[in-house]
């Protein structure tokens, strides 16, 4: 069974990273606050140091640790396990991040999965100035919690709980695959004009006939259209935040999509959009298939706003009530639905080339998107209705089995969360987790019955 015990009580070592001296290339990897995010550590942040330079070994990661950022507003707190380290390199944090060691591998990640449970309560504990500030360490390590102290059970909660995680991270990667797989053909088709011609040969490496636009000051091919991007959109819709709980005619329950969630809808991290209740006249706000959502205020020094999120059928089947955005959003409906992915591509492009950053106001400090000048001053090239069609058609059953996949995450997800605080403390066991499969932890979850196998 488990006890109340002081987080320190299981910690065996800490310590905070290094200020590095950066490199372009090096044998050490340094992580930054960036790096931790959704639980697991992001090496597209990473950087090198010098490794000449002499570095105490007790400041170098091993697997099995915890780390936590331990300042930045909106940072501090995030939490990363290390479960794997990179090949052919050392890896060091900076001074930014706190490293927690445990006395095994199976008792930290435990651990970590309770420091991940509460990472928003985590986040709360600041000391120092507001646009900085600091975790205080020693609140956190202070805090109670229940872990179960034999090694053979901790195994065995390490593993069920993982297991789950790494269902999660398939589904994922089988996104990755299939999100790379379409901006292959999108580009083939979109940027470089090899879609099929009429005897299904690649237009422009067959000859196509390309004729030069003075709007874009570039080769389109012949037939394709030139206007900008409000050409293809029908209206759009305002958003709401209503109130938190029903309270007078407040009595529609939705979710609303703020900026903050439009990762996890398009599938990179978890959705936690809050739960909202709306006036009934304000039902005409929610989102329908094929609606596009636009962050339109937020962004950062080096993160634009015009993040984009795109509804489909299988979207909404996410939820288990309608959705609308938030008042820093818009919600976009195109004219046709068959211009749907081919907006979006193009949109994600735009973005991504950093072009939006030249249509932002500031009001309060905040930066806001210049929507409505940015789409009617936009010019780009509109490929015939059928081979958006087609794109269309290409795109559709691919969307749905990313949709699936990002539903059953939601589940697993779920899953995971309610099963941690009972193994925990021991309201819920599972002896022999070869034995047990998800369907069968599933039924645990909807019985809300002991769960035990010998």
């Amino acid at each position: 069974m488990s006890n109340w015990k002081k987080i320190s009580d299981f910690i065996t070592f800490s310590t905070k990273g290094i200020t590095p001296k950066y490199v372009e290339n090096s044998s050490i990897v340094v992580l930054n606050q960036k790096c931790i995010r959704n639980g697991v550590i992001d090496y597209s942040f990473s950087q090198f140091t010098d490794d000449t330079k002499q570095i105490s070994e007790t400041k170098f990661v091993k697997k099995g640790d915890i780390l936590i950022n331990s300042t930045g507003v909106g940072t501090a707190g995030r939490c990363a396990f290390v479960e794997e380290l990179p090949s052919n390199k050392r890896l060091i944090t900076d001074s930014h991040i706190l490293l927690l060691r445990c006395s095994n591998y199976f008792e930290a990640r435990c651990l970590s999965y309770l420091l991940f449970s509460f990472e928003k309560t985590l986040m709360s504990f600041m000391t120092g100035s507001s646009g900085q500030g600091e975790l205080d360490k020693v609140v956190v390590l202070n805090l109670l919690t229940k872990l179960p102290e034999n090694s053979k059970t901790q195994q065995t909660i390490a593993k069920v709980l993982s297991d789950l995680d790494a269902k999660i991270e398939l589904n994922n990667k089988i996104n990755a695959e299939l999100e790379a797989m379409v901006k292959t053909l999108y580009d083939y088709w979109f940027v470089q004009f090899d879609f099929p011609n009429e005897y299904g040969k690649p237009y422009k490496s067959s000859g196509g006939m390309m004729v030069c636009n003075e709007e874009l000051k570039r080769e389109i091919p012949e037939g394709w259209e030139v206007d900008t991007l409000s050409s293809f959109i029908n209206n759009d819709k305002s958003g709401d935040w209503g109130k938190e709980q029903e309270e007078g005619n407040y009595n529609q329950r939705v979710y609303c999509v703020r900026g903050a969630d439009i990762n996890g809808l398009n599938g990179k991290g978890e959705l936690k959009t809050p739960e909202r209740y709306i006036l009934e006249k304000n039902l005409f706000k929610t989102l329908d298939p094929y609606d596009l959502i636009v962050e339109i205020s937020g962004g950062s020094p080096v993160q634009s706003t015009g993040r984009l999120a795109y509804i489909t059928e299988e979207t909404l089947h996410r939820f288990d009530a309608p959705i609308i955005c938030s008042n820093f959003c818009k919600a976009v409906t195109l004219k046709s639905k068959y211009y749907f992915y081919n907006f979006v591509f193009q949109w994600n492009s735009i973005y991504d080339a950093g072009v939006l950053f030249g249509y932002e106001g500031k009001t309060s400090g905040i930066k806001n998107l210049l929507f409505e000048s940015f789409v009617s001053t936009h010019y780009t090239a509109i490929p015939p209705i059928e081979l958006a069609e087609k794109f269309y058609d290409f795109m559709k059953p691919i969307q749905i089995k990313k949709e699936k996949n990002l539903k059953e995450n939601q589940e697993l997800a779920s899953l995971r969360d309610w099963l941690l605080p009972m193994l925990m403390n021991g309201q819920v066991s599972v002896a022999s987790t070869s034995s047990a499969t998800e369907e069968e932890l599933g039924m645990v979850a909807e019985s809300g019955v002991e769960y035990k196998k010998s």
